[in-house]
């Protein structure tokens, strides 16, 4: 006879995680509310300049960290829906940190029911959309306007650390220069197809040949300066163009991904910008417009883009290319049914392994 052993269930990585983060959740509860209580009485009069600068010396953590629990806790003080979904875990602290920043008690139970269907990643660009309809353009772009800031500061490391805030339009152009550059950079760095054969033969990884898209950025966002300069002294030759696409719907304008753009500022720029019309259907799709040429036309990428949005395979919106499926070795037309939209990496990947 073979006696039964019972074994016990060891706790997946998983279950462990989830387990791991229902207790910080509770625990981050408890410190914006505890920061909030400090900040209101008087125990760090003698001590501190302010309560996060005492949280801070206390906990051994940044005072900008203590600042905003501060901050979150004084704001649930006023919003006890919020409040209410942050104690019994309805809202994570990275959506009431979000939420807590634009909510009133008159519009806190719209905002909540926003967030709690709405991923944390894109709550941003959605808070932003609901406020656009409760807020005068003249009344939001000098709010934008007023809170622009670029700040820095110095790492342990020794590098430089900054943080820009800037209007969605202003920042769209930016971004999209930046974007151009890193794209001309990459055509005029790109390596010979037999070395490229020779690294994917050998299984090398993207990241021993190519920079990531941050460190591209960076490259990028110096070159700019260097073109800047250059230009002041009459010695730029190269001009610099970026399209920045802006969808004007009947109910509002808003950048690619959606982030909104008051009326106004879409009126300024009108004037000195080319317009280029994107005519969708009946059901909001964009028309099809095809080609035999090798590379998409300006009004195919629009069409794509619109269409995908973001990297069809990682869903990343970075440094978007357009890849033709099946090849255009193989298919010898470039029509708008056969593109996709892959990001420089999984582009990159896609033909590698191909």
């Amino acid at each position: 006879m073979v006696a039964a052993v019972s074994v016990g269930h060891f706790p997946t990585i998983g279950e462990q995680i989830v387990s791991v983060g229902g207790r910080l959740h509770q625990a981050q509860y408890e410190i914006v509310t505890l920061a909030a209580a400090m900040h209101e009485s008087d125990e760090w009069l003698l001590e501190a300049n302010t309560a996060a600068h005492w949280i801070a010396d206390a906990l051994d953590i940044a005072v900008s960290t203590a600042r905003e629990w501060v901050r979150i806790g004084r704001a649930l003080s006023d919003l006890q829906e919020l409040d209410d979904a942050f104690r019994t875990g309805r809202l994570s602290y990275s959506k009431v940190r979000a939420v807590s920043r634009v909510a009133t008690p008159e519009n806190e139970l719209d905002l909540i029911e926003l967030a709690e269907r709405t991923p944390a990643s894109r709550l941003g660009i959605e808070l932003a959309a609901y406020l656009k309809t409760n807020e005068p353009d003249d009344v939001r772009d000098a709010r934008l306007h007023e809170a622009r800031s670029l700040t820095f500061r110095t790492d342990a490391d020794g590098m430089v650390h900054g943080t820009f805030r800037l209007p969605p339009l202003l920042a769209a152009i930016l971004l999209a220069i930046l974007d151009a550059l890193v794209m001309q950079r990459s055509r005029r760095t790109a390596r010979p197809v037999t070395e490229r054969a020779q690294d994917a033969s050998a299984d090398a990884p993207d990241d021993e040949v190519w920079p990531s898209l941050a460190q591209q950025r960076v490259d990028a966002l110096i070159e700019l300066a260097q073109r800047v300069e250059a230009a002041g002294t009459g010695t730029n030759t190269s001009p610099m163009n970026a399209e920045v696409v802006v969808h004007v719907r009947g109910d509002g304008a808003t950048l690619d991904d959606g982030t909104p753009l008051t009326d106004a500022a879409v009126e300024r720029i009108a004037p000195r910008a080319f317009i280029r019309a994107l005519i969708h259907d009946a059901e909001g799709k964009p028309i099809n417009a095809s080609g035999r040429q090798r590379h998409p036309t300006a009004r195919q990428r629009r069409v794509v883009k619109e269409r995908d949005r973001c990297c069809v395979d990682c869903g990343s919106s970075d440094v978007l290319e357009f890849d033709h499926v099946p090849d255009y070795a193989i298919s010898g037309r470039t029509v708008v049914e056969e593109l996709v939209l892959r990001c420089a990496p999984c582009h990159r990947r896609r033909h590698r392994s191909g």
